[in-house]
């Protein structure tokens, strides 16, 4: 749940901010800490919002490739909001969820197909820094999706780092989606050691 974040949630307010309070309250069932957090900069809440919105309006790859491969991204660079959200939305979009709590352990759990398994390796090696992506591992793909969906998936993968990284530096951490919907908790990866 959600702990302290580095800069402090403002008040929503004014109209447009009542309007926005609505609608996560109305499509989230509640007012996220990240909406207060980002509102101390409106034109950048609204623009990340903006294109989150046409992102999700893409439709060369399959949603639940895309949701995964989010999810991946997350769990990689550790952005409990993220997996969270993204968890709590794979269940509102009717995806596999018995996948999707796997996420987190990906390489350890047999749940996951081969193409799945390509995705959730590319999206891990599109967020390391620098990144890891090999000839293979696209040619891999391509053999497997098409180009417009594989262009699609980078781009869905970006969007991931570009959402992911900001909520971790500034400590935004879950609001308990995922929970408040009843949904079994992610699973953790296996600590070896």
């Amino acid at each position: 749940m959600t702990g302290m974040t580095r800069i402090p949630a403002a008040e929503i307010t004014g109209f447009k901010g009542a309007l926005i309070k609505r609608f996560a309250r109305k499509a989230l069932g509640q007012v996220p800490t990240s909406l207060g957090v980002y509102w101390h900069n409106q034109k950048v809440l609204m623009g990340m919002a903006n294109f989150g919105g046409k992102v999700k309006k893409w439709d060369a790859c399959d949603e639940q490739l895309k949701s995964f491969a989010h999810m991946a991204v997350a769990a990689q660079v550790g952005c409990s909001w993220c997996l969270d959200f993204n968890y709590f939305e794979a269940n509102n979009l009717n995806l596999d969820m018995d996948k999707a709590r796997e996420i987190p352990r990906w390489r350890e759990s047999d749940a996951f197909s081969t193409l799945e398994r390509d995705v959730l390796e590319y999206a891990e090696a599109m967020t390391v820094t620098p990144p890891s992506v090999s000839d293979e591992m696209v040619a891999g793909l391509r053999d497997q999706l098409s180009d417009a969906a594989l262009v699609e998936l980078s781009a869905v993968i970006a969007f991931a780092n570009f959402t992911t990284r900001p909520n971790v530096a500034m400590g935004i951490e879950s609001d308990g989606f995922a929970a408040a919907c009843g949904l079994k908790p992610l699973a953790h990866p296996t600590v070896v050691g």
